[in-house]
């Protein structure tokens, strides 16, 4: 199948090289001139597990193409995904849809035979009336079919969630629509793991907004658990397992740590929550808005427990800060935990020293004001305690790094405030670990 991917950011990169994956002629359309060329040449301008395989082998092959001529795209594809960014409203709430609504409005007049618009970026509910709308004023052909199918990725899994989901949702209104859909999802489909769920665009709106919402409420639920095991001297981690064995509930999302944050989750909740309230939802809004301010409160609780691990005020001492990323498997840091974090730590007069392996880049060009190290070494030369920020396997799961770290740092003192690490390794090279909703962990 002849597809095209308009955006191609963090959402629309990964889908246009999984899209070659399944055997689909691709191009991609991104405006930014030095992003398209790199993509062009085979090289990444973001860091997700498997995406820089997946794009070298097939843009080398010819399978996947990069332009930033949107009439290029038109001509040549059959169906088009809008992958483009949908960022918070200057007012940190609603969504600004103007580069949805945009790149439909000008793609649509370039279209010269029938086809199939594929919705991917989260928008707010009644968008997708909005571009049918669009579409219909200004389509020049007889058949152009609107489809809204959300993403359900994890960011650092983009790759692997695109080719191996966990479900399909497809929001038309037509049966051409619902072919196009099941033709080029069709390498997943046959596998006969993967449902595909149908509906109409409105609900496959509100399905991913509230897909979202329930994360966050699940992450948040077991940070505002972790808060009240600080207060009575609980162990959060035993809490966390006990109720994920309840199969209505299960393990996934419940470690406590800084808090959820990336391109989507923070202004996915934002957007639906302030939209619920605008439609007077009033219950809905009130758990979403204090879901929100459980997971604004995790970098003062987090900051708090570097004071408490330092034996008191930080100011002046040195932090070797592992993790600048929002999450492990992925170089975006955009709304991270981490960075916030370290902001509030050099408010209160510490000096982080930073070290990521793949987010460097990336952080020093929104944080240029920080400290960042280039390698693991220095970043933990002469530190006063060693912060994990974010899970990278490299942190929390090296069976070396709580001897080799030992040997440079000034004192052995761990905060891991993502309830990460495999504790036994540390105390025994005579680390001290502090992790939030947990006692304190001390060589015996």
């Amino acid at each position: 199948m002849r597809v095209s991917v308009i955006g191609c950011g963090h959402l629309g990169a990964p889908h246009a090289a999984a899209m070659a994956e399944l055997g689909h002629e691709v191009t991609g359309v991104e405006l930014d001139p030095e992003k398209c060329k790199a993509l062009a040449t085979g090289v990444p301008p973001i860091y997700e597990a498997g995406f820089a395989e997946l794009l070298a082998t097939h843009t080398s092959t010819g399978r996947l193409r990069f332009t930033t001529d949107l009439a290029e795209a038109a001509d040549f594809a059959d169906l088009h995904f809008i992958a483009v960014g949908t960022p918070l409203r200057e007012d940190g709430r609603g969504y600004d849809t103007s580069q949805v609504v945009g790149a439909v409005r000008a793609l649509v007049p370039l279209l010269s035979r029938p086809a199939t618009i594929v919705g991917k970026s989260t928008v707010t509910v009644g968008t997708v009336a909005q571009l049918q709308q669009v579409i219909d004023d200004l389509a020049p052909v007889s058949r152009v079919d609107l489809v809204w199918n959300p993403e359900f990725l994890r960011e650092g899994h983009a790759v692997e969630d695109t080719l191996y989901p966990d479900r399909i949702v497809a929001g038309l209104s037509s049966p051409e629509a619902q072919a196009a859909i099941e033709e080029v999802y069709a390498p997943i489909l046959a596998r006969g793991n993967v449902e595909l769920i149908v509906t109409d665009p409105a609900t496959a709106e509100v399905l991913k907004s509230a897909a979202n919402a329930f994360l966050t409420t699940k992450i948040s639920f077991i940070n505002a658990m972790a808060e009240v095991c600080e207060i009575t001297g609980a162990d959060v981690n035993t809490v966390a397992y006990g109720i994920g064995i309840d199969k209505r509930i299960g393990h996934g999302g419940m470690r406590p740590g800084i808090g959820y944050g990336g391109g989507c989750l923070p202004k996915d909740v934002a957007a639906f929550t302030h939209r619920i309230g605008e439609l007077g939802a009033h219950d809905a809004y009130g758990l979403l808005t204090a879901v929100e301010q459980v997971n604004e409160s995790r970098a003062k609780a987090a900051a708090e427990l570097v004071e408490k691990a330092n034996g008191g005020p930080i100011n002046g001492a040195r932090i070797a800060f592992l993790g600048a990323a929002f999450k492990a498997g992925t170089s975006d840091v955009r709304d991270s935990p981490a960075l916030r974090l370290t902001a509030r730590l050099v408010d209160h007069g510490a000096v982080p020293v930073i070290y990521d392996p793949e987010a460097i880049d990336a952080a020093r060009k929104l944080h240029p004001e920080f400290i960042y190290a280039d390698t693991l070494d220095q970043a933990l030369q002469g530190a006063d305690l060693v912060v994990i920020g974010t899970e990278w396997q490299e942190f929390t799961h090296d069976p070396d790094l709580p001897k080799d770290a030992a040997d440079l740092v000034r004192r052995t003192v761990l905060v891991d405030v993502r309830n990460a690490v495999e504790v036994g390794p540390w105390l025994i090279a005579g680390w001290e670990i502090w992790q939030l909703g947990r006692p304190p962990q001390r060589p015996t």
